[in-house]
This record gives C-alpha cells, sequence and structure tokens, in this order.
C-alpha cells in the first residue's frame, strides 16, 4: 500500500460500541493497536474496523485507520481531526512539547466531517485518506480526502499531533493517521546516548598504555631472570635450586614474567575510576548546593543531574541557545506606534510619573501600561486614523477568547507579540470578544459590532505577512494586513508614499532600540472582485498539485496597493542578565548559536536585544534559499564577502587554497571584520545535507554570531551534531521546552531550563536551573574549577603510582630478577588506600587556583580547558617521566649511601629490612610535600589529609615491627624492631631528607623559573592578590556546614589600583589570549 517516496493510503469504517459511557471523564482509549508500517507491509486492511471501548481501557494504543475519541489529554498518535465538541469542529490545542510555544492553539475539522459528532454518524464515515509518508515536519501535512464521490483537501490545520494538549474541549473524534514511532514528534526525536567526557575516552586510552607498558617491564624482567639463571643460577643450584617443576632458565623467565606482572600491577591505577567517581560527586554537590544559582522567585536550585560530565563543563566551545524561554521571559509589552505619521509611546512624558488611565473602558487588562496620553486622547477624540489602526489589531489575528466570567476575557494567542497588539487594541477600546470559524466579535468603544469573517491569509515565514478579509456590518469588505516593513512597504499603493517615508523614519527608531515592529495596512474590496477570487481560491485549495504555489499567487494577488496605517513596536522582555552573561561567555571563547522555531524577525530582534548582533557588525548575512542551489550560492557569496575583507586588509589568504587544503579548515582566524549568519529552517534543512554542510559550517564558524530560526526539534539536534563532528569541540545546548530536547540529548553537554513551558528539557538534561544567567557561572567558576580539579588529581594520580611501583623494576636488577619486592607486603596493600589516598582526593574536590570573583572577571582563564592544555597525552609523559625521575631517585640514593653505612653500634647498616624502610619512608615524604606542592587552596580538610596520612604511615608502620603483633603473629611479623632501630639511625634520616630534596627541588626551581619567564593569566591573576588573598570557602560555592571545616589562610582579596604597573599588566594579560601551549611540567 505504500513504500519509499509514495503518498499513503487509509481507508476507514468504524462503528463504536459504548456500553458504560462514551463521554464519561476517564474514558482514554481504544485497544486496537496497529503497527503503521507492519499495514504498509502487508496487505491487512484498515477498513471496516469496529473498535469497542472500555471503560477500564488506561493504556494509550491506536493503529491508522482507527477512529477515537479523545478527553482534554495529550496523545501518542497523529489524528485527522473528524469533529469535536466545539462548534463547527473546532479545536484548542497548547503545542508546547512540539515547537515550545505555550499559546492556544485552534484546529479545525474540513467542514464535511465536522457533523459527525456522534457514533452512529461516525458508523457511517467510510472515507479514504491519501498523504504524505511518515516525516517529521511539524507544521506541514498534506493529504486529500475522498468521501461521498468527493474529494476535500487536508492541511496541517486539520491535524492533532502526537504531544498536543486539548484544552477547552470536552471531546473529539479523531482517525489516526501515523502512530507509534512514525509519528511527527517521535521522527523529531533524538536517541539517547551515554555520555562520556573527552578525559574519560583520554583516561581509557592511557590505561592500555600503561597495561601495555606494564607487560613490557614483565617481558625484560623475565628475559633478565632467564639470562641470571641460565648464566649465574645455574652455579648455585646446590644452594638455590630451582622450585619444582622448573627445569630450565626459560621456563623460570617464563615464570618470573607472571611474578612480575603482579608485582608491577599497581602501576595500572585500578582505583582511579572509583576516585575519580568520589571527586566528581563532591564537585555535583557544590553545584547542587550554590546558593548564587538559586532562583529564590521560583524557589528552584541548580541541580546536576549527572556526575560524569562536571569537567566537560570547563572545555565548552559551543553553546547552542533555545530563544524562547531561555534568552526571553516570553513576555511582550506594547511599547510604541506610528500611526498616520505620529509616533507614540515615549516611556516617561515629563511631569506625568504614572501611566495612561484606561478606567474609562471595563474590559481593560489592568496588566497593559502604557506611557502617552496622547495616543488615548485621539481615541477619545475620534481620530479616523487611530480608531481604524486599533481596528485592525482587534480583527487581524488568530488569538483565541475565554471568558470565564463577565469582563474578565484572558487571551490565548499563538505568538506572545500578537497577544500584545490584540491587548493594546483592548485596552484603547477594541476589544476582542469571541470569534468562530465564520465571524469575529469586537467591542468598538462599547459597542458590540460582529464582522464576518470571509479568509484568512496565514502568516508564514516566506510572506512574512498575514492578512484577513471580513464583512462589516454595513457590507462593506475590507482587507487588513499586518507583516515586516521590508514586505508590507513595496506592496503599498504610490498615494502613500509620504507617508511611507514618515513611518520608516519611525520604524528606524524603533529599530535602533532594539523593539520588534509590524506595519499595518488595508485595502478595500470590491463585491464582484472579492467573489470572483474566492472562487479561485476554493479551487486552489481543492488542488492536490502545488496547492501552496497556487495559494500564495492568489494571496500576493489581493495584497497589493494597500493603504498604510502605521506601525507597531513590541518589547520583548529578555531575562535578566542575559546580555551581559553572553558577553561575557563570549570574552572566554565560546561561541553561541541560537537555535529557534521562532520568526526570523523574532530571533533577528532578540539577537540585537541581548548583543549577539550589533550595528557595529561588518554584514549580517541572512540565507534564505528554498532550494540547494539558491542555499549554495547564498553562502559561498556570503564567504566570498569575508575573503574579499580578508584580501583587502592585506593578510593574502586565498578561500580556494583554504578549502582544499582539508576536508574542513577554520577560516576565523583570517576573516576581517564580524560578520553574523542567519538561515531559515526551509534552508538549514539543504545546508545540513552531505554535500553542503562543510560549506554552511564553514560559512558559519567564520562568522562572530550564528541564528536558526524556523527550524524543527531534529534540525537543532543535526546543527549540534554536525559541530560535533568536523569541529571535534565540546558542546553545550542548553532550552526550556520539549523541542529541545534532541538538541540537550544530542550535545555534549545538555541544560534544562526550569521554565514555563514543562520539565521534558529538564528530565533530558545533566544539569538544570531557572534562569539562563546561572549559565555564566556553571561554566566559568564550577567547570573551570572541575577541570582544573581533575587535572591535577590525574597528572598527581599517575605520577605517586608510577613513581611507587618503578622502584621495583630496578630493584629487579640487583636481586637476581628474582620477583622480590622492596617494601613488605602490608605498605604495598595501605600505600593507594591509606597513605595516598585520601590527600589527592582533597586536593580533586576542592583545589582553586583563583577565586571565584576572579574567574568571573577574567574570562579569559577559561581558555586552557578549551585547548585541554592542563590534562593531555604530553602532560601525561610529563607526569610519568618525573614519577620515573622520582623513583631513579628514591631506590638509587638509598642503595648507594646505606651501602657503606653504619650503625651508631658499628654494625653494618645495609640490610634488605632497613632499605625497605628507608625508601618506603623517602617515597611517603615526598609525595606528601608534591602534593603539598601541587595544592592551590589549602582547607582544613587538606591540612588534616596530608599530616593524617603521614600520622598514619608512621602509625602503621611501627606497630608492624612492634613486639605485641609479633608474639600474637609471628609468621606475618617477623622484623620485629626492624623499623624503630632503623629510623633511629641518623643516617637514615640525612638520606630521606637528602632524596626528599634531590626530589623535589628541580620541581620547585622549574616552577620558579616558568613563573618569572613565561607566566600564565592565572599567574597574573593571583599576583594581584596578597599572599593571604584566597576567600574563605564560606564566601564561595560552598555550603553553608562546610564553611567551618573549610577555611582558607585568607582574609579579603587586594584589587590593583587603576594606573599601578600591576593593574597595567593586568589588563594586557586579560587582553591576550593564553599561550601556555601545555607547557606547564606536571611538578
Amino acid at each position: 500500500m505504500w513504500g519509499r517516496g509514495e503518498l499513503c493510503r487509509v481507508g476507514l469504517r468504524v462503528g463504536l460500541a459504548d456500553p458504560e459511557g462514551l463521554f464519561q471523564p476517564e474514558w482514554f482509549w481504544g485497544s486496537v493497536n496497529l503497527s503503521w508500517k507492519r499495514l504498509c507491509r502487508s496487505s491487512c486492511p484498515a477498513m471496516n474496523l469496529t473498535v469497542t471501548v472500555p471503560n477500564s481501557t488506561r493504556s494509550p494504543s491506536a493503529g491508522p485507520g482507527v477512529s477515537t475519541t479523545l478527553p482534554c489529554l495529550s496523545r501518542q498518535a497523529d489524528l485527522l481531526l473528524l469533529s469535536s465538541s466545539e462548534p463547527h469542529g473546532l479545536c484548542y490545542i497548547e503545542t508546547a512539547e512540539l515547537d515550545g510555544e505555550t499559546n492556544m492553539k485552534v484546529r479545525q475539522a474540513i467542514p464535511v466531517t465536522s457533523e459527525l459528532g456522534d457514533t452512529s454518524k461516525l458508523a457511517r464515515f467510510d472515507g479514504e485518506v491519501i498523504c504524505e509518508p511518515p516525516n517529521n515536519k511539524l507544521d506541514k501535512f498534506g493529504g486529500t480526502l475522498y468521501w461521498k464521490e468527493n474529494k476535500y483537501p487536508l492541511s496541517n490545520q486539520n491535524m492533532l499531533l502526537r504531544g498536543c494538549v486539548l484544552r477547552n474541549t470536552e471531546w473529539c473524534f479523531g482517525l489516526v493517521i501515523f502512530a507509534g514511532p512514525d509519528t511527527k514528534l517521535m521522527q523529531n526525536s533524538g536517541r539517547t546516548k551515554f555520555k562520556r567526557t573527552s578525559i574519560d575516552r583520554l583516561m581509557n586510552t592511557l590505561v592500555l598504555w600503561i597495561f601495555g607498558f606494564l607487560v613490557c617491564m614483565g617481558v625484560i624482567l623475565a628475559i633478565g631472570n632467564a639470562i641470571w639463571e641460565h648464566e649465574v643460577g645455574v652455579c648455585f643450584q646446590i644452594y638455590l635450586p630451582w622450585d619444582e617443576g622448573v627445569h630450565s632458565a626459560f621456563f623460570s623467565g617464563f615464570l618470573s614474567f607472571w611474578s612480575y606482572i603482579i608485582i608491577l600491577n599497581t602501576v595500572v591505577p585500578i582505583s582511579l575510576y572509583v576516585s575519580v567517581e568520589v571527586i566528581r560527586l563532591g564537585h555535583s554537590y557544590f553545584i547542587n548546593w550554590d546558593k548564587k544559582m538559586y532562583c529564590a522567585k521560583r524557589r528552584t536550585p541548580a541541580e546536576a543531574r549527572t556526575t560524569t560530565l562536571n569537567e566537560e563543563l570547563g572545555q565548552v566551545e559551543y553553546i547552542f541557545s533555545d530563544k524562547t524561554g531561555t534568552l526571553t521571559q516570553n513576555i511582550m509589552v506594547f511599547s510604541k506606534c506610528s500611526v498616520n505619521g505620529h509616533s507614540y509611546g515615549e516611556h516617561r512624558v515629563p511631569g506625568r510619573p504614572e501611566p495612561v488611565d484606561f478606567s474609562f473602558n471595563p474590559l481593560a487588562d489592568p496588566r497593559f501600561q502604557f506611557w502617552d496620553p496622547g495616543l488615548l486622547e485621539a481615541v477619545k477624540l475620534g481620530d479616523p486614523h487611530v480608531h481604524e489602526f486599533f481596528r485592525l489589531l482587534s480583527l487581524c489575528h488568530t488569538v483565541m477568547s475565554e471568558e470565564k466570567s463577565e469582563g474578565e476575557l484572558y487571551y490565548k494567542a499563538q505568538s506572545p507579540d500578537e497577544g500584545a497588539l490584540v491587548t493594546a487594541a483592548r485596552n484603547f477600546g477594541f476589544v476582542f470578544r469571541s470569534r468562530t470559524p465564520k465571524t469575529i466579535t469586537v467591542h468598538e468603544l462599547g459597542r458590540a459590532i460582529t464582522y464576518q469573517l470571509l479568509a484568512i491569509l496565514d502568516f508564514n515565514n516566506i510572506r512574512k505577512r498575514m492578512s484577513v478579509i471580513v464583512r462589516s456590518p454595513e457590507g462593506k469588505i475590507r482587507l487588513y494586513c499586518k507583516g515586516a516593513d521590508t514586505i508590507l512597504l513595496e506592496r503599498l499603493h504610490p498615494v502613500n508614499q509620504d507617508l511611507t517615508n514618515v513611518t520608516t523614519d519611525h520604524l528606524n527608531e524603533y529599530a535602533g532600540e532594539g523593539l520588534r515592529t509590524l506595519v499595518l495596512a488595508y485595502k478595500d474590496l470590491e463585491e464582484s472582485y472579492y467573489k470572483d477570487w474566492s472562487e479561485r481560491l476554493h479551487r486552489a485549495g481543492s488542488a492536490t498539485e502545488a496547492r501552496e504555489d497556487r495559494l500564495a499567487r492568489l494571496y500576493d494577488e489581493v495584497e497589493h496597493d494597500m493603504m498604510l496605517l502605521g506601525a507597531t513596536a513590541i518589547e520583548d522582555k529578555l531575562q535578566q542578565g542575559v546580555p551581559e552573561t553572553i558577553a561575557i561567555l563570549t570574552l572566554a571563547n565560546i561561541k553561541i548559536w541560537v537555535l529557534t522555531g521562532d520568526k526570523q524577525e523574532t530571533a533577528v530582534n532578540i539577537g540585537y536585544s541581548c548583543k549577539m548582533l550589533t550595528d557595529d557588525m561588518t554584514e549580517v548575512f541572512v540565507v534564505t534559499g528554498h532550494t540547494v542551489l539558491e542555499v549554495r550560492e547564498e553562502l559561498r557569496k556570503a564567504r566570498e564577502k569575508m575573503m574579499d575583507a580578508s584580501r583587502s586588509v592585506g593578510n593574502g589568504f586565498s578561500y580556494q587554497e583554504k578549502l582544499s587544503s582539508s576536508k574542513l579548515t577554520s577560516v576565523l582566524e583570517a576573516i576581517a571584520g564580524e560578520y553574523a549568519l542567519v538561515i531559515n529552517g526551509h534552508s538549514l534543512a539543504h545546508a545540513l545535507e552531505a554535500d553542503m554542510e562543510v560549506e554552511f559550517l564553514e560559512t558559519a564558524c567564520a562568522c562572530k554570531a550564528v541564528i536558526c530560526c524556523r527550524v524543527t526539534p531534529l534540525q537543532k539536534a543535526q546543527v549540534v551534531e554536525l559541530v560535533k563532528k568536523y569541529k571535534k569541540a565540546v558542546t553545550l545546548a542548553i532550552g526550556d521546552g520539549a523541542n529541545d530536547v534532541s538538541m540537550i540529548k544530542t550535545a555534549h553537554i545538555g541544560v534544562g531550563i526550569s521554565g514555563q513551558e514543562g520539565i521534558q528539557a529538564v528530565l533530558a538534561s545533566d544539569y538544570s536551573f531557572s534562569q539562563f544567567k546561572f549559565l555564566q557561572r556553571l561554566l566559568l567558576v564550577h567547570g573551570r574549577w572541575s577541570y582544573l580539579r581533575m587535572c591535577k588529581f590525574l597528572c598527581y594520580f599517575f605520577y605517586k603510582n608510577f613513581a611507587f611501583t618503578m622502584v621495583h623494576f630496578w630493584f629487579g636488577f640487583f636481586c637476581g630478577f628474582s620477583a622480590q619486592t622492596v617494601y613488605d607486603q602490608y605498605f604495598i596493600t595501605l600505600y593507594n588506600i591509606v597513605y595516598t589516598s585520601l590527600p589527592v582526593l582533597a586536593m580533586g574536590v576542592f583545589d582553586q587556583d583563583v577565586p571565584e570573583q576572579r574567574s568571573m572577571e577574567y574570562p579569559k582563564l577559561y581558555e586552557p580547558g578549551q585547548l585541554n592544555l592542563l590534562f593531555n597525552k604530553r602532560e601525561f609523559f610529563i607526569c610519568i617521566a618525573q614519577g620515573i625521575y622520582t623513583s631513579v631517585l628514591m631506590f638509587f640514593i638509598p642503595y648507594g649511601v646505606l651501602a657503606d653505612a653504619t650503625r651508631d653500634d658499628g654494625a653494618q647498616l645495609a640490610d634488605y629490612q632497613s632499605f625497605a624502610v628507608t625508601v618506603a619512608t623517602s617515597l611517603v615524604i615526598v609525595v606528601s610535600v608534591q602534593i603539598g606542592l601541587d595544592t592551590g587552596f589549602w582547607t582544613a580538610i587538606n591540612h588534616f589529609f596530608i599530616w593524617g596520612s603521614l600520622a598514619a604511615y608512621f602509625a602503621i608502620l611501627f606497630t608492624m615491627h612492634s613486639d605485641g603483633l609479633f608474639q600474637m603473629f609471628p609468621n606475618q611479623f617477623r622484623f620485629v624492631g626492624n623499623a624503630q632501630n632503623t629510623l633511629a639511625q641518623p643516617t637514615v634520616w640525612l638520606t630521606i631528607a637528602l632524596t626528599t630534596v634531590v626530589c623535589i627541588v628541580p620541581v620547585v626551581a622549574f616552577r620558579f623559573l616558568k613563573l618569572d619567564l613565561k607566566p600564565e593569566l592565572s599567574d597574573t591573576v593571583r599576583a594581584q592578590m596578597t599572599p593571604r588573598g584566597f576567600l574563605s570557602p564560606a564566601n564561595e560555592a560552598f555550603p553553608q556546614g562546610w564553611a567551618a571545616a573549610c577555611w582558607a589562610v585568607g582574609g579579603n582579596t587586594a584589587h590593583p589600583l587603576p594606573g599601578s604597573p600591576l593593574y597595567l599588566r593586568t589588563v594586557a594579560w586579560m587582553n591576550c589570549s593564553i599561550s601556555g601551549k601545555g607547557d606547564t611540567m606536571r611538578m
């Protein structure tokens, strides 16, 4: 019945039985469940299905061709609306889960089926639907209903999509068109993937390398054992015979290999992953407890919904943000207007601090405020232009009105700006009261007038305008139109030229203030012309081919030679702190792209309001092509303009050379000037095709700001995936609606805003909070600290393990490769569990390089994470080299010193047990001093863990060599008094001191030289503070309960005086990027 690229055909004849009351509120769904794809692959007919609806059904399930009744809940299928409880087959819905818009929308059954309001009529319905195959286009649907030898066009206005919620509608009948995974919502849903950080992936690689290194060491020592046994061991068989079963040097070497694998396995960081998760858990708690990310108004704290991505927050390069409800409050305010060449709406009139008084109008909205009394005076004086202006606003819209009680009107608008315009008309005396599919009722200055609604010419992104054609009670037919100035001003009658010039000046003034503008116009129609045009409109609407093109031509025909009325200016309220947050994140070298389902004009205006777009930009490229060739050409022209600008400044850049150099190369550094890219959803669909995606990404990445408007949820996810695929950068997606879920799941990090559009985005997110401005703190403070702490932890962890383990390797060359250990078994067991685990955990949880205020003041501090400077393969090898260097000194200095040393009583000091105690003590002290050098932020917990670990080592050491344990377990603790005797010798302590100094001094010297010769920005920032300049954790992002325990050595930060050398150096560092290139030795 249906193949790829073909139309779908669904037939239906339904009989319904309702033994327990069909329209009871607890009725849910029919129990028929047919798979669309199974239907399409088989010959199973969808005709003549009889559905019995039990009252106890609770699991929503339906298949194509099944008719069902819906209560006021969201459903699990895409339905063709047949009829409803409302007059004329109307159905009111909310689509927040689909497009993020919380306003109420209206859907309408086609007239021929709107009368099928009971089961007896519905049982006789045997229509057939031919429609498009399943797709992800939320705003389009094409199909035709064949019934009673007639055909009726179907559009998106007749569809109830899965995810929408019915409002103010008791019940409705619908024909299931798509079900299950074939619904448009599911077609737009992305797959859930387990998210892993780049550090996780690197750690896994490094652990494999370490395991390979372990095998190599085992092989080397095994070969050494075989050679030693063959050359030397055979000479001592009388004294040191081979173990039973060993008959050759080769087999002895084979056994030695496995012995050394067991002894040296501590080089493989088995406990690393557990420690990493503990640190991440601590970081997550700090985010949850951060009072500066708590919204008191909504009583919503920040929440880390995962513990695996904290350090990735410190490496973000791209942020993909929704607009509505994320950047904005979704609150529109009627601010100014221009009527017949007069501008109204100054925010404050001198000497009149109070807003305009609308008490004359009992239906006025008390929340509406306007500050220019001149407009109200013009209404009261009967200015015909002003009256016609507000009459247009009260008629030309798709707003739904709800009157819960007499005089209490509630408007449900498809867009907030449309609601603001209708509310403005309401307060100035032109009150929209109600509508039906054929009429609109308006109270004009207290007089109820019903207009016959003849036609609605819908808004779309191509037309950029909306019109209605109405007939007044006097029989006069008039077209009212509102739309973008770039479109409407070209369609005015030439007689409007002078008025157009004045209105254009007002529009430029409003746009300069970041206001959203619309132009209003009207046109009177002759009765004969309207009849002819209406007949042509009906034929075009019934066409099965090129329907949209035919309708567009008819719309364009009637919307010409209109008369200008004026213009409106609406302020879209941004969330608090959005422009500042975007500015700071931009300084941190984070690129912000806005992906929104809103109109282009709306998105661009918000771009200017939040300072993503500025008048100082060289050019804003707008891509609106409708074909692949058009989009490709527009992108090419944009790149050519940017390349021409680059060549004009003499950089000698050739775009052809750059593009051919690799699959994707960044042109950002070669571009002179600041550019922005605005692209529509239909153009983006072509730009994301496989043969064009690279061109689109290069063009977008060369721009400072990118805004994608009218995009679907799937397109949002595709844009994020495109950047992940080619840029290899960490991406973050932030949104507040169900339409952002796919994007949030696709990005490396998903952030949900708990707003007015439900909790779907929050449930799908990795982190959540209530305001966009908290993103700045999440990244620049918590993210940067988490990345810094994790990198320090990993570097130290690998260092201490290699310093500990490699001593066994060197010892093998002096013990005949016999797999004898240097340390006793209890030290080997407790080294990673007791002696070194807690100090490194404390550093990984609490460490800071600069206080939080400095992190916010100096966004450039964020760059090392983006460049992955603090922990990478190079830093890993430096850590390993330092660990091996420490192990060499740890073994050979005691070996050389103790070889000829004597005790106080003249006896030899060089015995195995004394050597083992000396090396072990040196190791614990060296790694403790090293972590003290690595710690940049000392708390009571750090002190307790470091000093406590040292104390625990000596306490356990003396206990293990005590008489008491020997008497209880003589076979386990044989070296009685060895530790006490060894550590009582001055030579031993001098050896320990020498080892510590030789291990640590080069590290200190390197750090001082680097700080003096090549300081980083963090070093310069720390130089601003006094030696006691760190703030107390009580003032940081720590919870109140930790304040007493986590004290710092500090007081208040010291700010450099403007004009001082330190201030000037700081500003110089602020204006340059970090150039450390990761060459800080992990020491």
